[in-house]
């Protein structure tokens, strides 16, 4: 999980071009084991931002370094939130989106968020 956390953070703050807090896991599910010895990939992306947060998704990816057999162990969502020098909340820069997959994954995003805030 801390990998995963850093990952999503990394992927934030560079897009917030600030650093970042963690606000939220929304679940982390596993379909296959990492064994002793894999390598541990991980692929984060900024999902969805609002106001002063955003979400993260990573992909978690096991590869055994000798058969180069890859494997998607699992996949989290996390949320952010971006902070200027003081520790207060700042507002982040929309989200470009270019392509299908982006615009897809963005609404997933923000349907995530609406549940979350729903359950405040």
């Amino acid at each position: 999980m801390k990998l995963v956390d850093e990952a999503g953070a990394l992927a934030c703050m560079r897009h917030a071009q600030n650093r970042v807090v963690t606000v939220a896991v929304d679940r982390m599910t596993f379909k296959h084991p990492i064994e002793i010895g894999d390598l541990v990939i991980l692929e984060a992306v900024v999902s969805y931002v609002g106001r002063t947060s955003m979400e993260a998704e990573v992909q978690v990816y096991a590869e055994n370094p000798v058969s180069g057999k890859r494997m998607q162990t699992n996949t989290a969502y996390l949320v952010y939130v971006a902070l200027d020098a003081e520790g207060n909340p700042v507002e982040v820069p929309d989200l470009i989106l270019e392509t299908e997959e982006e615009r897809r994954r963005f609404n997933a995003g923000k349907f995530r968020q609406e549940s979350r805030l729903a359950q405040l």
